[in-house]
């Protein structure tokens, strides 16, 4: 645990820390009640229409000195509190679907869900940015049971085609995870908001011939 509190300049004390570990174990949780809900609607779409809208899944959780480390930057006490009531994107869920339809199919079928209660949304499908990206984005909260009641965690989940998730994993390994010559990372980065829109318009012509399959 010291080794992931190196580059934190105001260091939690060992107290607030226990906290904070017991927070990071609710939210994993938390995590685990949403990927179960997903799976479960999956398998229902498989049984009653023979069909999966959903590809795959990727789950993850910040590492405590990220977490701390968004908290101190932008200007959080590193307290449990403060953490808690700032921070939305802890527990995280990558929802990959086959189709845009099933992005929206899938968001309605959750948050529908009586147990389930939308926080924050985000359309950056029918509102890209300006670099071209395109998902949904949403924070729902569900409640975990613990020993002493249920606690409402929240969970961030992002909600894209493959297509999408092909795009955003090249644009970030350009921007954020190379070296690359800023003079190429402006060039390509032109180039990748070209592609957008031309993968939007085929992944819509091919959602058109799946309706006509189906």
């Amino acid at each position: 645990m010291q080794s992931e509190l190196d580059g934190i300049v105001n260091r939690p004390d060992m107290d607030e820390l226990s906290e904070l570990i017991k927070m990071y174990q609710l939210y994993q949780a938390g995590q685990k009640e949403i990927s179960t809900k997903l799976e479960n609607l999956d398998s229902e779409f498989q049984v009653n229409y023979d069909y999966n809208p959903i590809h795959h899944m990727e789950s993850r959780m910040k590492e405590m000195q990220s977490l701390l480390q968004k908290a101190e930057r932008k200007g959080y006490d590193l307290t449990t509190k403060a953490i808690e009531d700032n921070i939305y994107d802890i527990a995280g869920i990558r929802v990959i679907t086959n189709y845009i339809d099933d992005i929206y199919n899938v968001e309605k079928l959750l948050v529908d869900q009586t147990d389930v209660t939308l926080l924050k949304r985000k359309d950056y499908i029918k509102n890209p940015k300006d670099s071209g990206y395109r998902s949904l984005h949403i924070v729902v909260k569900v409640p975990v049971f613990q020993a002493t009641g249920p606690i409402d965690v929240p969970v961030e989940i992002q909600i894209r085609t493959v297509g999408m998730d092909m795009w955003a994993s090249l644009e970030h390994k350009l921007r954020y995870k190379t070296d690359a010559n800023p003079e190429l990372v402006s060039k390509y980065g032109d180039r990748l908001k070209g592609y957008a829109k031309e993968l939007e318009q085929i992944e819509r012509g091919m959602q058109g011939i799946h309706k006509e399959l189906v």
